[in-house]
């Protein structure tokens, strides 16, 4: 029981932290365009649970995260289910797709990061690599989110005033289906990718406190 209370005290309180760095980054960190946000490693407190708790209870609580992340997107999510935001009329679909994969899939994988807690003697290479693997598949879900919902926008992203010629090259010699696929993957990446690099480079680093990494259950 004891143990089970400090489970929850404690992943309550890094829900809470990664709450706060989200709100901070908001405040000093510009949006993209069309969603997504680099933050202070927001995630990074969720990473820390699945490896001080396991995976399952990361899991757990990566899902608590999303549904966190639903209600501080509030505004995004109440617009998804009104008419135009897809388009002409009111998409309940690709609303539902929006929430589930943008939300619910992307931060619940966050949870996947302490599977190498118990395969990795180095706490610090376990967290960093956990860190990496758990936020590539929040990646991998927002570019499947992407490329089923905004593939439409690839030419134009793509062509846009000022974007560099490789851009137009790209839309010259692929397919509608590989463009939006990888308009999704360029889009996502941009903040993706520094957010993935920066987290590694948090995980090392907190890890070279022993308390922090130290293996409840």
């Amino acid at each position: 029981m004891q143990n089970k209370t400090r489970r929850i005290t404690e992943s309550a309180m890094l829900l809470a932290l990664a709450v706060v760095l989200e709100l901070v980054s908001k405040m000093i960190i510009p949006p993209m365009p069309f969603g997504g946000q680099l933050t202070i490693v927001c995630m990074l407190p969720v990473v820390l649970i699945s490896y001080r708790h396991g995976v399952k209870w990361g899991l757990v609580a990566g899902f608590a995260y999303s549904l966190l992340q639903m209600a501080l997107g509030a505004g995004t999510v109440t617009a998804a289910f009104q008419p135009g935001y897809f388009g002409d009329g009111t998409m309940v679909g690709n609303a539902l797709i929006m929430c589930l994969l943008d939300y619910v899939l992307a931060y619940t994988l966050l949870g996947l990061g302490g599977m190498f807690r118990d395969k990795i003697k180095n706490s610090g290479a376990a967290l960093c690599l956990g860190s990496v693997v758990a936020l590539s598949c929040r990646y991998a879900a927002h570019v499947g989110s992407g490329y089923i919902l905004f593939s439409g926008w690839a030419e134009w992203f793509f062509t846009q005033e000022g974007f560099p010629a490789w851009g137009a090259q790209l839309v010259a010699s692929l397919s509608p289906n590989m463009l939006g696929f990888v308009y999704s993957l360029v889009y996502n990446g941009m903040y993706m990718i520094p957010e993935i690099l920066l987290t590694a480079i948090a995980a090392v680093l907190v890890a070279r406190a022993p308390k922090i990494v130290t293996k409840i259950s």
